[in-house]
C-alpha cells in the first residue's frame, strides 16, 4: 500500500470524452486500492470546442476521496509556465517557454509539462496515458496498468522482488530503487504504416529499417524491423504476470508508463516537434544506466483516430514520421554512449547525472549528416514507387530536405539547452503553485 502523492496524465489534442472518463475510472481505483492521493492531470491542445465538450465531461465525472482532476488547457499551462520560467531566472525565457509549450506538436515537450506540473504538485511519480488507446477488459473487470505501477516506484528492487512473477536482474542492481513501472499496447501498429506493408512488404523493411545505425548488419536491421511498432502483439489479457528487470526499450511504450520523480526530475524528454518518438528518450536511459524496472502485461489498446485517415493527417503523420527516422541518426549515436556509460551515469545516491548526457547530446549534435541525406534519399525513392498520396508526399519532401536536416539537428541542440535548464525549471515549479482546475 502506498499513500504517495501521484500524478496520472493524459495529454490530448484530439476528441477523447471516453478516455477521460476511463481514466478518471483508474484514478479512482488507485486512491480504492493503494491509499494514493491521485491528482488527475489533464493537457488539453485541442480545439475550442473540443476543450469545451471534455470541460463538460470532465464537471460530471463523480467525486471521490483522494482524487483530484486538473484540466488546463493550453492558456492556463503557459500562464503556468510563465510563472515557472520567471522564478527560475532563466535567460531568454520565451525560448524556453517555446520549448517548453511548442506551437507545434511535441510529444516529448507534453510529457515534460505534465513532469513540471506534477513538481508543483509534489508527486512521487508520474503515470502516462495516451488519448488514442483504451483499456482492456477481463470480464466485467477493467484491466487497468497502475495496478502494478503503484507499489514499488522509488523503493529498492529487492523489496519489489518477492511481489513480482519473475526476477530477471543481476544482484548487483537490486540495491538501486525502482525507476520505471511500464507495459506496452496490443491492437494496431503504434507508427501509422501499416499501409506501406499491405501495399509491398520490401519497401516497409527499407523503410523502417532506416531507423537503425547505418552500419548494422542486413539481418540485424531486419530483426528490428519485425519487432518495430509491434507493442505485445495482438492477444488479450487473461491474468497478470510482471517481471522485475533492466527493461528492453523495445518491451514498454509511453502510453502505458511510470517514472518515479528521481528520474523526471532530473532529466527531461527532447523537446522535439512533429516527431514522432521523441519521448522515449527516458525509456532508453533507464535501461542503460542499469536502473530496475518493472515489465507487466497488462497492456493498452492501441487504435487510430480518423483525422489520421485524412489527406492533411497523413501528409502531417508521414512528415513525423520522416523526423523520427532523422532524429536516429543523433539518438543511436546517444545511446550508444550511453550503454558505454553504463552506471557511470549515476550519481552516488544512484540517481541520474546529467552531464553526461550533455556531452553526449553535445556530441551527436557536430556528427556529419549525410547518412540523413542517404536517409532522406531511401525515403522519397520508396515513396515515389509506392504511388498515389505517397508519391505526393514525395514531392513535398523534395522540397524541404534542408530544412528537414536543419530541424533534425537543431531539435538535438534545443534538448540540450532544456535539459542544462532543467534542474532550475523543477526547482521553480515545486515553488509554485498549481491552482485546482477541474473536477
Amino acid at each position: 500500500m502506498t499513500g504517495h502523492r501521484i500524478c496520472l496524465c493524459l495529454p490530448t489534442n484530439r476528441a477523447c470524452t471516453a478516455t477521460i472518463t476511463a481514466i478518471h475510472e483508474e484514478a479512482v481505483y488507485a486512491a480504492r486500492h493503494s491509499g494514493a492521493d491521485v491528482h488527475l492531470l489533464i493537457l488539453d491542445s485541442a480545439d475550442a470546442q473540443t476543450r469545451a465538450e471534455h470541460a463538460r465531461v470532465v464537471a460530471e465525472l463523480p467525486p471521490h476521496p483522494n482524487t483530484t482532476t486538473h484540466h488546463l488547457d493550453e492558456e492556463a499551462q503557459r500562464a503556468l509556465l510563465r510563472r515557472v520560467i520567471g522564478r527560475a531566472a532563466l535567460p531568454k525565457p520565451d525560448r524556453m517557454l517555446e520549448l517548453i509549450l511548442p506551437t507545434g506538436v511535441s510529444y516529448g515537450s507534453c510529457t515534460n509539462r505534465a513532469f513540471l506540473l506534477a513538481a508543483a504538485l509534489d508527486c512521487h511519480s508520474v503515470h502516462r496515458r495516451d488519448s488514442d488507446s483504451t483499456y482492456q477488459r477481463l470480464g466485467t473487470e477493467t484491466v487497468f496498468p497502475i495496478h502494478h505501477e503503484l507499489p514499488w516506484l522509488g523503493r529498492p528492487a529487492a523489496e519489489a522482488s518477492p511481489a513480482v512473477t519473475r526476477t530477471d536482474l543481476d544482484p548487483v542492481h537490486r540495491h538501486r530503487p525502482v525507476s520505471m513501472v511500464g507495459a506496452s499496447f496490443i491492437g494496431e501498429l503504434s507508427v501509422d504504416i501499416s499501409e506501406i506493408r499491405r501495399l509491398d512488404e520490401d519497401l516497409y523493411h527499407d523503410v523502417v529499417g532506416l531507423w537503425a545505425p547505418a552500419d548494422w548488419s542486413p539481418e540485424r536491421k531486419r530483426q528490428l524491423v519485425e519487432e518495430s511498432f509491434t507493442g505485445a502483439g495482438t492477444a488479450p489479457f487473461t491474468g497478470d504476470h510482471s517481471t522485475l528487470t533492466v527493461v528492453d526499450p523495445m518491451r514498454v511504450d509511453m502510453c502505458n508508463i511510470s517514472f518515479h520523480r528521481d528520474m523526471y526530475e532530473r532529466i527531461p524528454l527532447p523537446p522535439a516537434t512533429d516527431t514522432i518518438g521523441s519521448d522515449y528518450f527516458l525509456i532508453h536511459l533507464v535501461h542503460d544506466a542499469a536502473l530496475p524496472a518493472i515489465l507487466h502485461n497488462r497492456h493498452i489498446e492501441n487504435f487510430y483516430t480518423p483525422e489520421r485517415r485524412t489527406d492533411a493527417g497523413f501528409l502531417a503523420y508521414q512528415t513525423r514520421f520522416v523526423k523520427f527516422l532523422l532524429s536516429m541518426l543523433y539518438f543511436n549515436h546517444v545511446y550508444e554512449r550511453m550503454a558505454a556509460q553504463g552506471a557511470r551515469l549515476l550519481d552516488a545516491q544512484q540517481r541520474l547525472q546529467a552531464a553526461p548526457v550533455i556531452e553526449f547530446l553535445r556530441e551527436s549534435a557536430r556528427m556529419d549528416r549525410s547518412e540523413n541525406v542517404w536517409r532522406l534519399d531511401q525515403v522519397e525513392t520508396a515513396y515515389r514507387k509506392l504511388g498515389g498520396r505517397y508519391a505526393v508526399f514525395a514531392e513535398q519532401l523534395a522540397q524541404q530536405r534542408t530544412q528537414l536536416l536543419d530541424e533534425a539537428r537543431q531539435d538535438i541542440e534545443n534538448f540540450v539547452c532544456l535539459v542544462e535548464a532543467w534542474p532550475a525549471l523543477v526547482d521553480a515549479a515545486r515553488h509554485t503553485t498549481l491552482e485546482h482546475t477541474g473536477g
